[in-house]
């Protein structure tokens, strides 16, 4: 019998289209039940380390299998090393110097999430009602 694996902790934003999106495409990856995950936008959602809910919407943050909290560029390596699809991008992110370069670009995104989550929203409103025509 195989022993049973610690599982990660993802904690994201499911009032953001965008965010829940990508979640949908974690999920459906996790085949082996490498990851839980946590609605943070949800009222009484636990939140990683007590931390408030504001501040869990904010940036994304995962609780990975050995207990560290991370956010950022290194809670995705974390999701990554956990997919054995995505195993490749934990390699290569592992790599000198290539999470502060991810970190930046996260960074970067993080103003512009916003409006994308909006854009996005917009989209899959409109698509519905298409659908239902």
């Amino acid at each position: 019998m195989e022993p049973e694996l610690a599982k990660s902790t993802v904690y994201f934003d499911g009032s953001c289209p965008l965010c829940q999106a990508e979640i949908g495409y974690y999920r459906r990856e996790d085949r082996a039940g490498a990851l839980c995950f946590v609605d943070v936008s949800q009222p009484g959602a636990a939140t990683p380390d007590g931390m408030t809910c504001q501040r869990a919407m904010a940036r994304f943050h995962v609780r990975a299998c050995d207990g560290r909290v991370l956010s950022g560029a290194a809670a995705f390596v974390e999701i990554w090393r956990r997919l054995p699809n995505w195993r490749w991008a934990a390699r290569a992110a592992s790599l000198p110097g290539v999470l502060p370069v991810l970190e930046l670009g996260y960074r970067a995104f993080l103003p512009v999430r916003p409006f994308l989550s909006r854009s996005i929203g917009r989209i899959l409103a409109w698509r519905g009602r298409s659908a239902k025509k």
